[in-house]
């Protein structure tokens, strides 16, 4: 099975890096040797065109790994932030990845 791993950034994001070093680390703990799409948004019609709810985003095989995400309305670059457990964070939580990356296996 072929899983289909996308990163959405912008270049003024200062958390896109480390979103990516632990979506990196987390699809190697799975055996995932999928490759990692990187998916520049420079600007709104990129933005309106991926539905990029802002920077970093992952998603696997199409979907957003952050539970219960829903579409943007606004798809402007910009920083995103997560509900954590651990309070609004920057880069979503590692188990999050893990459970995409899971399911997408399962599938």
């Amino acid at each position: 099975m072929t899983m289909r791993v996308e990163l959405l950034w912008f270049e003024d994001c200062p958390n896109h890096e480390t979103a990516e070093s632990m979506l990196r680390s987390v699809l190697d703990e799975y055996g995932v040797r999928a490759e990692i799409q990187r998916i520049e948004v420079a600007d709104e019609r990129k933005g309106d065109e991926v539905r990029f709810p802002g920077s970093p985003t992952i998603r696997i095989n199409g979907l957003d790994i952050e539970p219960g995400w829903e579409d943007c309305e606004d798809c402007t670059p910009r920083c995103r932030l997560y509900a954590t457990s651990e309070g609004l964070r920057g880069v979503p939580e590692r188990a999050w990845i893990g459970e995409a990356a899971e399911a997408a296996l399962a599938v």
